[in-house]
């Protein structure tokens, strides 16, 4: 089974707006008062609330003077908001995510329905009392939906993420290049098939809109605290931050669809984001320039056509190794952009190596774990620095996300 998932544009009348508004209260009032739930049970007992004793707390709150107003929501949102927190816990325990927050109504609002939506007409229709939605769906939904969350943006659009289950047999293994990846600053990626070097300037998104976002951010800060024309202006905030958003996510998905095309596989090192943002001369272009983001999108579009994407370790050499004997220098600066090889000579561009020796390296992985690959344009040399691993993502989708690299 494969699952897809497609993010499509909502246009709700005006009583839609108030039914849906209602419904993503209800969801984070629901999400607020279990976790904080949890909390107090944790402190008390040393034990947590699963989701069966949860969802037990709904039936008497609907019923509760205070908090009858429950009732008027969907009652599988409200479950659905269960699991979610439920997940939130075991992910944290996991150590995969930090601890789930409290949600604001002035963030993101998003509910999941986990079944009974349908496509009517190519609009969507939501159970409950909300109906069919108007809708523009760009792409046909194919397969069985399993779940549908509606979300809200801060800046006031609305979109459904339809999630599908496709059935089928797995893609057949891909054929074609194998690219070697080198993520930084300068250039967001250099790329080589082991015959040719290929680099991509990094937009750097946040940079030209820097200064609209300072001078609307200013404007927004001199606003009085809950009135009404702050909480306008935010939403014009939030379209600055939406179109720097959409233009990221625009470059991403070109340049991951343009690498997928003809490869069988991409090679990319395995890079710790969150520690290298702990450099705060670097923290904005880094974060700016959504590395994880690339990654997971080339993971899910690998995936899909039957091809893999390699992650090698962090600690690899790949800047600091001679591409063409394998020597390795001991210390290199960031600011070193060319060097020589003390041993043969080869003078070197720092990023065009390191995608080379970072090719080479996941063509010998490929091969060490038995998969029939060509390693055209390079050889395959002994293995060097710590053990790496493959990467494979679990489901393909075209909604997400959720701002992972290395400047080398």
């Amino acid at each position: 089974m494969l699952h897809k998932a497609v993010q499509v544009r909502l246009y709700p009348s005006k009583e839609q707006e108030t039914l849906l508004a209602q419904a993503f209260g209800c969801s984070r009032w629901w999400w607020n008062y279990a976790l904080n739930k949890s909390i107090e049970t944790y402190k008390q007992t040393g034990k947590g609330l699963g989701q069966s004793a949860l969802n037990a707390l709904l039936p008497k709150l609907k019923k509760a003077e205070d908090t009858k107003w429950l009732a008027d929501c969907y009652s599988q949102v409200l479950q659905a908001t269960t699991l979610n927190l439920t997940t939130a816990y075991k992910n944290f325990f996991d150590k995969r995510a930090g601890f789930p927050r409290f949600k604001s109504k002035h963030g993101k609002q998003s509910i999941q329905y986990p079944q009974n939506v349908k496509i009517v007409d190519g609009n969507v229709k939501l159970p409950g009392n909300i109906g069919i939605v108007r809708a523009k769906i760009h792409r046909p939904i194919e397969g069985k939906i399993k779940t549908v969350t509606v979300s809200k943006s801060p800046s006031g659009k609305y979109f459904a993420s339809i999630l599908t289950e496709l059935e089928g047999d797995a893609p057949t293994v891909a054929e074609g290049k194998i690219y070697g990846v080198d993520l930084g600053l300068k250039h967001f990626a250099v790329v080589t098939d082991g015959e040719k070097i290929s680099k991509y300037d990094n937009p750097r998104h946040i940079a030209k809109h820097e200064r609209n976002l300072k001078r609307k951010q200013k404007k927004l800060a001199r606003k009085q605290k809950g009135s009404n024309s702050r909480n306008r202006y935010r939403k014009v905030v939030a379209k600055v931050y939406e179109r720097v958003s959409n233009s990221r996510q625009d470059f991403l998905h070109k340049l991951s669809y343009k690498l997928v095309s003809d490869s069988q596989a991409v090679i990319v090192e395995n890079l710790h984001v969150k520690g290298m943002v702990l450099n705060h001369k670097l923290a904005k272009a880094i974060s700016d320039a959504g590395w994880g983001t690339f990654t997971n999108f080339l993971a899910y579009k690998l995936e899909r056509k039957g091809a893999k994407l390699v992650e090698i370790d962090r600690w690899f050499p790949s800047s600091k190794l001679c591409s063409n004997c394998f020597y390795q220098v001991s210390e290199m600066s960031l600011d070193v952009r060319e060097w020589t090889c003390p041993h043969c000579g080869a003078h070197h561009d720092r990023d065009g190596n390191a995608a080379i020796n970072i090719r080479a390296e996941g063509v010998r992985m490929l091969k060490a774990e038995g998969s029939a690959v060509s390693a055209v344009g390079g050889e395959v040399r002994p293995k060097m620095g710590r053990k790496s691993h493959l990467r494979h993502s679990p489901v393909s989708t075209e909604a997400h996300t959720v701002p992972s690299g290395q400047c080398g």
